[in-house]
This record gives structure tokens, C-alpha cells and sequence, in this order.
């Protein structure tokens, strides 16, 4: 290796590692997530539906085959102990083909239509899940950053209280200041130190929960530009956000789809009354080598074709059991579809509130934070000329890490909450979290 490798080696060694996005997390979590995976063999499974119920339709071919051994022993009374009677030993053989075509099998029709439903049901029940898994990760990925947050703010708050607290200890050597202010300052660090050890098993936690979801464990997240602003939702009328939900939310789609189904079963159900009518042809081919009373082997060759028409008459009641089934299960997922639609119109206001609330609420932090930075300074400056005496100081302090985190952190539940409005709506996709993760600092 040249002496430039050697060095260019060494210092890739030397820097820390990339920090991962929210995308890359976001990729890493579909290829990992349990729940996820299980959802789409749970989509596969369901497309399977159509061509299992298309069979019922389409033709089917049997064959059965047989071969018999017989033993036959015959004892005649006649017969003298030099012939004390015949052993026979008949075999035979043969097989047959049956090839039956559905000519009028109504029941079998609405299945294949059912089966339709199903297919959407399934498709839908795995947007459902690609969306929650969109929602969760970016709920982790945001509250490990809420996590870092906290705790590189407590470290900040504790080296100026640590700072203060050094300056109470000189003031009070000089005489320029009483004891209680050292005091004062050593209960404020000896608080933020426990906060701090709070702090870090809070994101030791949040980097498991994140972890649990994408089988990774990241020692850096790339955090929120500084300078990000939110924007409204999108259309901005909350009625807008509600019909949507109630017409399009994968919940809602799920129950339509459920609903078709139970709708199909009762028409299903109540074609067990009507005939069917198939046409059958058969083929086949029989070998035998006698018997008792006909000694002589023969073969045999049949073919056929006919129309079988099956007409159900009494079933001891099952069939009309299962339509007042079918019937008080489709009145249900009816009710169903209502409490589905309620409750996708009910997640689309909270959230499209939440995201109105919370972006009323950064403005407002932000000024919030620049009048407690501004206050921090003038208790400071006071402080020095003696208008001014440390818990003063101490409490702008607390005050301006306390915004900075809050700020923080409605920022990371606004935009957590406008992912939830669009999942809520049915419409969250994968450009959502790119355009998420093009808020992040490069």
C-alpha cells in the first residue's frame, strides 16, 4: 500500500460514521419489519382468490385408475381326492378419464365476482399497512431526534449552570456575593445532572424502538435544518381532508370491499336453490381375464357424452340457514362501513388540526425563543452590575432550553401529524417521505 492509501485509509478510519437519512432508515424498515413482510404474504395470498375461484368455471379433467387380483376357489362335490377343486385367479384393470365443462353454474359466477373484492380487499389492507409503516418510522425516527434533543440541550443547560455556578463560587470569595447564590447554583447543576442521566436512557430507548422496526441500530440520524419551514396542509379546508378520508382511506377501501363480498355471499348462498347444468364427456378403457362362469379375458373400450342437469330439492334446511347467515352478515359489514367512514372523517380533523395547531405553535416558539434569549442576556448583563441576582439568571437559563427543546419538539409532531393526515386520507406514498427527508439537514 503507497504512503497516500496508507493515509487516506487512516482518516477514513478517523471520521465518524454517516449519519442515515430518514429515507434510508425508511428502506431499511421494509426490508426488515415483521409486519410489513407479513402484510404483503398476506397480499400474495389474497390474489390468489381470483384464480382459485375462475377454476369453478373452467373445465376439469379426473381419471382413476384400477387393478383388481382375485382369488376364487371352487370345490366341487364331485369332485375325487386326486381333483379336489379349481383355483381361479381373475385379474382385472382399467382406468377413465372425465372431462366436465360448466355449462349454467350460477353460484360458481358469483364467486368469481366475489373473488374480485377480495383481491381489492387485500390490496387494500396492504396499503393500509405500507402506510402505517410509513407513519411508524418516522414517528421513531423523530423521537430519537427528540431524544438527541433533550439531552444535547441538557448538556448545554448543564455547562452554563456548571459556568454560573463557578462564578457564584468566585463572586462569593470576593465578597461580591452571599453563599445562598453557590447554593442556588449547585441545586440547578446537581437537578441537570440527574436530568442528564433521564435524558440518556431516554434515547437509549428510542434508538431500541427504532431499532426493533429496521433490525438496525444507527449511531447518527440526520437531524432537522435549522432554518425548515413547515407548510399547510394541502388542500387547507379541513372538509376537504374529510371527504377524502371517508371516500379513499385504505380502512374505508378495506370495508367497501368487505362489504361487496358479504353482499355476493347472500346472492351465492341463495343459488343453492337453481340447478346446474354441466357437459361431461368420459373416456375409458376396462381389461379383465375371466371369471368363474365366462373364462375368457376381454377388453373393453367406452366413451361418452351427455349433459348432467343436478337439481337441488331438500338439503335439511342448510341452504336456507346460510342465506339468513349471509344476510345478517352483510347488515353488519354494512354497519361497518359506517363506523369506518366515522372514524377516517374523525382521524383526518384531529390531524389536520393537529398540523394547523402545531405550525401556529412553532411561530409562536420561535418568537418565544428569541424573547428568552433576549432575556437570558439582559438577566446576564444585570447580574454583572448587581440589579440582577443568580436564580435570576438561573431561571432564564432553564427558560431558554426549555423553548429550544419545545420548539423541537413541535416541530417533529407537526410533521408527524401531517403524515398522519395524509395516511388518514388514504394518500401517503413514498414521495411524502422525500419530501420529509429533504427538510433534514444535508
Amino acid at each position: 500500500m503507497t504512503r497516500a492509501a496508507l493515509i487516506a485509509a487512516l482518516a477514513a478510519c478517523a471520521l465518524p460514521a454517516a449519519a442515515q437519512d430518514l429515507l434510508q432508515v425508511y428502506r431499511d424498515a421494509q426490508k426488515y419489519d415483521a409486519v410489513y413482510s407479513a402484510a404483503r404474504f398476506t397480499l400474495e395470498a389474497g390474489r390468489e382468490k381470483l384464480p382459485q375461484a375462475r377454476a369453478g368455471l373452467l373445465p376439469q379433467l379426473d381419471a382413476t385408475g384400477t387393478a383388481t387380483r382375485s382369488r376364487i376357489e371352487s370345490d366341487s362335490r364331485a369332485s375325487s381326492p386326486a381333483n379336489p377343486g379349481t383355483l381361479i385367479y381373475p385379474n382385472s384393470s382399467g382406468y377413465n378419464l372425465t372431462l366436465t365443462q360448466p355449462l349454467y353454474r350460477p353460484a360458481a359466477a358469483v364467486a368469481y365476482d366475489q373473488a374480485e373484492f377480495q383481491v381489492r380487499q387485500a390490496e387494500a389492507t396492504f396499503g393500509q399497512a405500507s402506510q402505517d409503516l410509513a407513519v411508524r418510522v418516522a414517528q421513531a425516527y423523530f423521537d430519537v431526534l427528540t431524544a438527541q434533543d433533550s439531552l444535547e440541550l441538557v448538556g448545554a443547560q448543564k455547562a452554563a449552570i456548571s459556568e454560573q455556578l463557578a462564578q457564584a463560587k468566585r463572586n462569593f470569595e470576593v465578597g461580591t456575593a452571599t453563599i445562598t447564590d453557590t447554593h442556588e447554583a449547585q441545586a440547578r447543576y446537581d437537578l441537570v445532572v440527574a436530568q442528564e442521566i433521564a435524558a440518556n436512557s431516554e434515547l437509549d430507548n428510542r434508538r431500541r424502538s427504532l431499532q426493533a422496526i429496521t433490525g438496525k441500530e444507527y449511531a447518527r440520524l440526520t437531524p432537522l435544518r435549522v432554518d425548515v419551514r413547515l407548510s399547510p396542509p394541502n388542500p387547507t379546508g379541513m372538509q376537504s381532508w374529510v371527504d377524502l378520508a371517508e371516500k379513499q382511506s385504505y380502512p374505508v377501501q378495506v370495508q367497501q370491499a368487505a362489504t361487496e363480498v358479504a353482499q355476493r355471499e347472500m346472492r351465492r348462498t341463495a343459488d343453492g336453490h337453481w340447478p346446474t347444468l354441466d357437459l361431461v364427456g368420459r373416456h375409458g378403457q376396462n381389461r379383465d381375464s375371466g371369471s368363474v362362469t365366462s373364462p375368457i379375458g376381454r377388453d373393453s373400450n367406452t366413451a361418452s357424452i351427455s349433459l348432467e342437469l343436478k337439481l337441488p330439492l331438500f338439503a335439511g334446511g342448510s341452504v336456507s340457514s346460510r342465506e339468513r347467515e349471509a344476510a345478517a352478515l352483510y347488515n353488519k359489514a354494512r354497519d361497518d362501513l359506517l363506523s369506518a367512514r366515522r372514524t377516517a372523517a374523525l382521524d383526518a380533523q384531529r390531524n389536520y388540526l393537529s398540523v394547523v395547531n402545531g405550525i401556529a405553535q412553532v411561530g409562536a416558539l420561535e418568537q418565544a425563543l428569541i424573547s428568552s434569549q433576549s432575556a437570558l442576556d439582559s438577566n446576564r448583563l444585570g447580574y454583572e452590575v448587581g440589579v440582577r441576582i443568580n436564580i435570576d439568571v438561573l431561571n432564564a437559563q432553564q427558560q431558554l432550553f426549555q423553548t429550544r427543546r419545545d420548539l423541537a419538539t413541535a416541530r417533529y409532531n407537526t410533521i408527524t401529524s401531517h403524515l398522519r393526515l395524509k395516511a388518514a386520507a388514504g394518500s401517503l406514498r413514498d414521495e411524502d417521505i422525500e419530501e420529509v427527508n429533504r427538510a433534514l439537514a444535508p
